[in-house]
């Protein structure tokens, strides 16, 4: 398909210079297995690339169609059904969670202690829903290795990749496990989302991945996202590699024989999907479009603006409230909404963008951004772990703005 991106506003040469970049430092040495990139702008698909390989140990060039283990790009999906749910008056920002989950009524800060002998305090406030969505919760990750209570989750397996758990396993034993802080106090990248899978299965009655497929997947016809890959697209899931030390890579995920070609026990929303550029292209266009795409409302716009601006206390930035040693968007200058990383001042995090720009990204170093101002859709796609081990989200925004000419 030709792409004309100066009907847009958007240079060719310019966006030729981005695949050029990509290809240069990072495919060529081997630092990358591929690279998906696919920009929307005024409506309009501008420039739309698949570079290097899906599969590197048997030769096979990545497609346009290639299935990308998305990991926290699942998070914004989760958090717009829930926030399906609160437009129906089933759950309210402001509700304590122990109001869904009794038995987390008595969790405890962490003062002290190991599994099986912990000394806590009680919280100066509840966790409320809206803890949960801007990660503000006192929940964290064990693969942050921080503190007591992340080796606490490393021990019990919380947040694992465990596809034979379910998440009333996780709940519960979450229950048994303290905070690592008093709610609203820090921000913490966590297993929060989660979290909300679990109560949007509660409150609709039907499993959560049965309810992301009814209420959001099928109706804006992403038909290649899901929490696992069936045996008909086996042939189109990329391989996975984890960055070595010598700055090359190594499987981590053979696509062969892979567990996402399983259907998992545990719907995790806080990073189970798989998807594809185009089937994530939908979902922000729907975003962008204020909540509806092709006819189908799954949002209100007022609530995707109360989704998009900055929801941390006082309004702080990131990098002030953050306790966490891992975020995808850890940059001065951005705070963080419901379900997403939100521009406050381009200025302080000296890239070029705009105040209101939106976004967040994956483990395996996929990530997307929308700019509203700028009718503006970025979507890249690649499969390396971990997603901090390269600048490539900074680079990737310089080298997109760049290009513009109106």
């Amino acid at each position: 398909m030709t792409y004309r991106p100066e009907s847009v506003g958007l240079s060719a040469e310019r966006l030729q210079r981005l695949d050029r970049f990509l290809e240069k430092k990072y495919l060529e040495p081997g630092r990358l297995p591929c690279a998906v990139t696919l920009i929307q702008r005024r409506g309009q698909i501008a420039h739309f690339s698949a570079l290097g390989l899906m599969d590197c140990e048997r030769g096979r060039p990545v497609s346009g169609d290639a299935i990308f283990r998305i990991y926290s790009m699942t998070k914004p999906l989760t958090s717009v059904a829930l926030m399906m749910l609160v437009e129906e008056g089933r759950i309210g920002l402001d509700d304590p969670v122990h109001d869904y989950i009794p038995q987390w009524r008595n969790l405890g800060v962490y003062e002290s202690g190991t599994i099986g002998s912990f000394r806590t305090r009680r919280p100066k406030a509840p966790m409320r829903i809206i803890d949960l969505l801007r990660h503000t919760s006192g929940l964290t990750y064990g693969f942050q290795q921080r503190t007591s209570v992340d080796a606490a989750y490393r021990e019990l397996g919380l947040g694992e990749m465990n596809r034979s758990a379910t998440l009333e396993d996780m709940v519960e034993t979450l229950a048994q496990t303290p905070l690592e802080f008093s709610p609203g106090e820090a921000w913490n990248y966590s297993m929060s989302t989660d979290v909300l899978g679990y109560l949007i299965s509660k409150i609709s009655g039907e499993p959560f991945d049965d309810f992301l497929r009814n209420r959001i997947l099928d109706p804006l016809r992403m038909t290649d996202t899901n929490f696992y890959v069936s045996a008909a697209k086996a042939d189109r899931l990329a391989a996975c590699y984890t960055a070595t030390p010598e700055g090359g890579m190594k499987l981590q995920d053979d696509p062969q024989t892979s567990p996402y070609l399983r259907e998992p026990t545990l719907a995790s929303g806080g990073g189970g999907l798989t998807s594809t550029a185009t089937d994530y292209l939908r979902f922000c266009r729907m975003l962008l479009n204020g909540g509806v795409l092709d006819g189908v409302r799954i949002l209100s716009p007022k609530t995707i603006e109360l989704m998009t601006v900055n929801h941390l206390p006082g309004g702080a930035e990131l990098p002030d409230l953050s306790v966490s040693m891992f975020n995808e968007a850890a940059y001065a200058g951005v705070g963080f909404g419901l379900g997403f990383a939100v521009t406050l001042n381009p200025a302080r995090t000296l890239l070029p963008g705009t105040a209101g720009d939106y976004s967040w990204g994956g483990l395996a170093s996929t990530s997307f951004w929308i700019d509203p101002r700028e009718e503006l859709i970025v979507i890249f796609m690649t499969q390396l772990m971990p997603s901090s081990i390269y600048p490539l989200r900074r680079e990737l925004r310089t080298l997109v703005y760049s290009a513009f000419e109106s």
